[in-house]
């Protein structure tokens, strides 16, 4: 994971600072916020509603229920949507209980409304190595397609179109690498693989696919798996389909360590049952975004413990 840019160090530049830890998306959001909701705010002052904001982001809960363009437009909103993910449904793989695809996109919906079913659908692939995704599946291993494919979709997408130039029999020469200016004009992959199917004898060379991958990484200005991870399972085989590519680097621990939010894949059992799932969601929505109810809710705090500060400490 990469190291957290320290404010204080007067090696980096203000501007690299406020670019990188994209602190002026979230005072633009919370400006936006605020506006909207000023009536509600106003009660406790426009200070407290500030700490309030900031809080809940350093905290990780403010993309609760937020819209599905909020929470997927900074690394550490991502990050911190799988967060709230597992901790609302974390109990899920104590049981046993296998989910199916539909049943993962209605929990994924009671948090952000408008999550859209697609990437539900890539990472139930990831997770039932593109067999059909009407399988049921645990919740460990849904939990870990899901984190690898939202948290580096951009990335996925054009390994995914270096893949299938590969597989259609173009030279590393002629492949083309996207860039990160072009990512937008990929067309969906899930809508695009939904329509195909990779049988199991399908595949690549690994020494291909890295090396496309490697000059992918040189220009990629997105998030993207450390390399060593995917070098380390590409060198493992002779021959590698997409989808068992990305359910390796699903499981790599390394990859669960970078991204930082989730314990380690071995610890999480797997599959839990629909009222713990339940209360998992009561237990978070405590700590919503100040977005929504931030009056009610903070003010019910303060009755009951006169202080304003949001705690973790329950989880483990």
């Amino acid at each position: 994971r990469k190291s957290r840019m320290n404010r204080l160090n007067p090696t980096v530049p203000a501007d690299q600072y406020l670019a990188d830890s994209n602190v002026l998306f979230y005072l633009n959001d919370a400006v936006i916020q605020l506006l909207e909701h000023k009536e509600e705010y106003n009660q406790f002052g426009v200070i407290r509603y500030f700490a309030e904001y900031f809080s809940s982001v350093k905290n990780s809960n403010h993309v609760l229920f937020r819209e599905f363009n909020y929470i997927q437009a900074t690394p550490h909103n991502r990050a911190s949507f799988i967060r709230v993910f597992w901790k609302c449904y974390r109990q899920i793989g104590k049981s046993g209980d296998l989910l199916s695809m539909l049943e993962y996109r209605s929990l994924l919906q009671l948090l952000c409304p408008d999550f859209p079913v697609v990437l539900v659908q890539s990472a139930a692939r990831i997770a039932v190595m593109d067999d059909t995704i009407d399988c049921l599946m645990s919740f460990s291993d849904f939990l870990y397609a899901f984190q690898l494919q939202f948290y580096y979709q951009e990335f996925l997408d054009c390994v995914l179109v270096i893949y299938q130039d590969l597989l259609a029999g173009k030279s590393p020469n002629t492949v083309i690498v996207p860039t990160s200016t072009s990512i937008e004009q990929i067309p969906s992959v899930s809508t695009e693989e939904n329509n195909k199917e990779e049988r199991p004898q399908d595949g690549v060379e690994p020494s291909t696919l890295v090396e496309c991958i490697d000059a992918l990484c040189d220009r990629f200005k997105h998030s993207h798996p450390p390399r060593s991870c995917m070098r380390e399972i590409l060198n493992q085989t002779d021959r590698i389909s997409y989808y068992s590519f990305l359910m390796s680097l699903a499981k790599q621990e390394a990859i669960n360590q970078t991204i930082g939010v989730l314990p380690n894949c071995t610890s999480i059992p797997s599959s839990n049952s629909s009222s713990s799932a339940v209360g998992g969601l009561k237990e978070v929505q405590k700590k919503a975004s100040p977005r929504r109810n931030i009056h009610h809710r903070r003010r019910m705090e303060v009755e009951s413990d006169g202080s304003t500060e949001e705690t973790d400490s329950s989880e483990n």
